[in-house]
């Protein structure tokens, strides 16, 4: 197929659809330095997969191809909140490019976002025959699904003890762990609807909607201009989560939260997670750290989506595992998700690159100055913060 308009004039694109039903998209740069970067997708989208979205991908991450190296994507062969089943179809993918287009020298696994926990999840699955040589990890939400989503269900609650209109009180009631019952036909325009008659918008906002939303602010500790976007989040995957991934039973429960408000915090609804779902969807969505080779990883600190304090969680899942010398975590000062700047991940490639062919251990400190060089060819953008930890998730998440 013709590569995007992104990617150099001579690099060559091909596409397919796997055994599974997932489509792919490979790019193979005019100069390919031999290595192969298989990339898996944040999200997750929802629906039935589609080209178009692995498109979108190799569209943001045409850099990667810039820099040289051969990428591949898979949509997925499902929406939603599956991440072993993900992890299957990337590694299928690797046998395909495989198969079909070359042998590569080294494959570096990418997992960007929830991808993140795809590949994170399947570094550990798939080790026979060292299929990966390295991981890099950007933006990820590496807490594991049970842990990681408690807050958007603190969002729910809040949200609905401040505006009472999701569900609104003349519609068949529900409980807010499922997102919507089976069969609701809400849309997404929908909700934004609900949203803005109750919060207004970034733009307009009368004093008492402005109130509300520094509530959600400084209870759920998320930017004002995110809510929407995690209430979405909250409203459809854990639509999906209870109807597709746990038989309706509840992963998400909020008894014991204190709420630094009390008169919310007597006012929200109040939710049991049921202990055989919450085992199940870690099963699925918990990184269990045992992971062979090289792990690499970035995190915007201000990241509205995905907390910066999740990377604590994962570095202390490594632990356990007794992997921790495997992993190296750099930080950014950017306040944004889904990409961070045009030299960082050349720059993250590279030193990931070196290290699993047996160079030293990389620091912070040598990605950042790798950064800095890079920028004489992609452009301003290094912003690594080499000295910062992050705090643990149960400094921003109320723990239950």
């Amino acid at each position: 197929m013709a590569c995007p308009a992104e990617l150099p004039a001579a690099a060559r694109c091909l596409h397919g659809q796997d055994s599974a039903g997932a489509f792919y998209l490979v790019a193979i740069p005019p100069q390919w330095n031999g290595t192969l970067v298989l990339h898996a997708h944040g999200g997750p989208t929802l629906g039935a997969p589609k080209l178009e979205r692995t498109v979108e991908d190799l569209q943001r991450w045409a850099v990667v191809v810039k820099a040289g190296y051969a990428w591949a994507g898979s949509s997925f062969r499902q929406g939603g909140v599956a991440v072993h089943a993900a992890a299957e179809d990337t590694e299928r993918l690797r046998r395909i490019f495989v198969a079909q287009v070359a042998k590569p020298k080294m494959t570096i696994l990418h997992g960007q976002s929830w991808g993140a926990s795809v590949a994170a999840v399947g570094a550990s699955t798939y080790t026979e025959g060292k299929p990966y040589d390295a991981v890099l990890l950007t933006s990820g939400v590496l807490a594991g699904g049970s842990k990681a989503y408690d807050f958007r269900l603190d969002l729910r609650v809040i949200y609905q003890a401040l505006c009472g209109n999701h569900p609104r009180p003349d519609e068949t009631q529900y409980p807010l762990w499922m997102g919507l019952p089976a069969g609701a036909r809400m849309t997404a325009a929908d909700l934004r609807q609900r949203f803005e008659s109750c919060l207004g918008t970034d733009k307009q906002r009368t004093a008492e909607q402005q109130r509300k939303v520094q509530t959600i602010v400084d209870l759920v500790k998320i930017p004002a201009s995110s809510i929407a976007g995690h209430l979405n989040w909250a409203t459809f995957h854990f639509q999906d989560i209870a109807q597709l991934r746990t038989g309706g039973r509840n992963v998400f429960g909020n008894v014991g939260v204190q709420y630094a408000d009390v008169a919310l915090d007597r006012a929200v609804q109040r939710y049991a997670a049921d202990p055989q779902a919450v085992a199940a969807f870690a099963a699925d969505t918990d990184p269990n750290g045992r992971i062979p080779v090289p792990v690499l990883t970035v995190h915007g600190i201000d990241d509205p989506t995905a907390f910066v304090e999740m990377d604590d969680s994962f570095r202390r899942t490594m632990e356990r595992a007794g992997t921790a010398g495997h992993l190296v975590q750099t930080f950014t000062s950017d306040n944004t998700h889904s990409y961070l700047s045009e030299p960082v991940y050349p720059a993250l490639l590279a030193v990931l690159s070196e290290w699993a062919r047996g160079g030293s251990k990389p620091t912070p400190s040598l990605v950042a100055a790798r950064c800095a060089e890079l920028e004489v060819t992609y452009g301003k953008g290094c912003r690594f913060r080499t000295d910062y930890v992050p705090q643990p998730l149960s400094a921003r998440v109320p723990p239950r």
